[in-house]
């Protein structure tokens, strides 16, 4: 015989102590087991770009007597000419930058109609996807087009009808038309994309502070390192994942100097790849005044858009293996005060060495989850 013995656990106890496993847990960045790609040429995130959009012209209507066996005379047949393509841009989640984008998209003609009431093909249109967020403006920096939801299109370029054959213009007056239309010419215009969300959060600091080292040591991206300011001139984008099957978006930007709201050095251009990024982690140079260095990150980013001074930050001193940057980090942790998550104000790191990377990239996913729980 088999017996079996149920143990009744109290409903409030069980609950409990879900709830308490489930508050103590945190997730853990993960080292991606992939290495690294070996490619020469490295990929960088475009996040705005101008681009032409060219339709397509329709196709000319056809000038054409029917003559056959039985009757030599059987009145016109000219077909009309096809419809030219559209130049279509549409949402979608599969793409994440701009980098495939042309800076001439030219849609496909009609093909001319044709004897014997044979109408010219259509040609197909031309549908560009793009980014979830992008957003489309014209010549004259004028929104047109807000691209947010899945499968959402807008229309930039619209192709040219095609013309109609002479067997359109018969009548009862006119039995022998020597007319057809030309096809209509397709639309041409200027538009400029832009990316509203880049990434999750973005490395903003001086030339030379260590930015791309430290995205090279937490994700699989491969910026360029070099001992000389502005080695990165366009945005590269990082993942770091996660034993929770989450992914944070790091962006390492390009380099910030004084005068950059008057457009000093990269200027306008940096400031906007800072615009489309939720959080912001101010790197500081530990070897070179970093307390002077965040007040005037501080004052450029507030001189371009107040808004962006008061999204999610948190404040990381590298080159803490130098050994006179312990003394400094300890000056300026009294000195600095942010909105920075975690216990500490500000984490000092060696993005050349790894020290204390692990404590980053907690920091990283809590504001992370705080950004998603504010966007809900």
């Amino acid at each position: 015989m088999r017996f079996s013995i149920i143990f009744r656990i109290p409903k409030a106890v069980l609950t409990s102590q879900i709830t308490r496993n489930y508050s103590e847990y945190a997730p853990k960045a993960l080292r991606s087991l992939k290495p690294k790609s070996t490619r020469n040429n490295l990929q960088f995130y475009v996040d705005s770009c101008r681009v032409r959009a060219v339709a397509g012209n329709g196709g000319d209507g056809c000038v054409s007597f029917l003559s056959v066996w039985c009757k030599e005379q059987a009145g016109p047949d000219g077909g009309d000419g096809g419809h030219g393509g559209h130049v279509i841009f549409r949402a979608t989640h599969s793409k994440k930058s701009l980098n495939h984008c042309h800076s001439v998209i030219q849609a496909k003609h009609g093909e001319r109609g044709t004897h014997k009431d044979c109408t010219g093909k259509n040609a197909d249109h031309i549908v560009v996807d793009v980014p979830l967020g992008t957003i489309v403006k014209d010549g004259s920096g004028r929104v047109v087009g807000d691209l947010q939801g899945e499968g959402t299109m807008f229309v930039a370029a619209r192709g040219g009808a095609g013309g109609r054959g002479n067997k359109f213009f018969l009548t009862d007056t006119e039995q022998e038309p020597m007319v057809a239309e030309y096809g209509a010419v397709g639309e041409s215009n200027h538009y400029t994309l832009e990316v509203r969300s880049m990434a999750h959060l973005g490395l903003i600091g001086f030339p030379n502070a260590g930015k791309s080292t430290l995205l090279r040591a937490i994700t699989r991206a491969r910026p360029t390192v070099a001992p000389y300011p502005f080695t990165t001139l366009r945005p590269h984008i990082g993942m770091v994942p996660y034993d929770d099957y989450e992914q944070v978006a790091i962006a390492d930007l390009p380099g910030l100097i004084p005068g950059s709201h008057k457009n000093y050095g990269l200027g306008i251009q940096f400031l906007q790849h800072a615009e489309r990024c939720r959080g912001l982690i101010f790197l500081l140079d530990g070897t070179n005044d970093p307390l002077k260095q965040y007040k005037t990150l501080n004052h450029e980013l507030k001189q371009y858009s107040a808004q962006l001074v008061q999204r999610p930050r948190c404040v990381v001193l590298n080159k803490m293996d130098v050994p006179r940057v312990a003394e400094i980090y300890r000056n300026i942790s009294t000195h600095i005060r942010t909105k920075s998550v975690g216990e500490t104000a500000v984490i000092g790191i060696s993005a050349k060495t790894g020290h204390n990377i692990s404590e980053l990239l907690r920091v990283i996913r809590q504001m992370y989850d705080e950004g998603e729980d504010s966007d809900k």
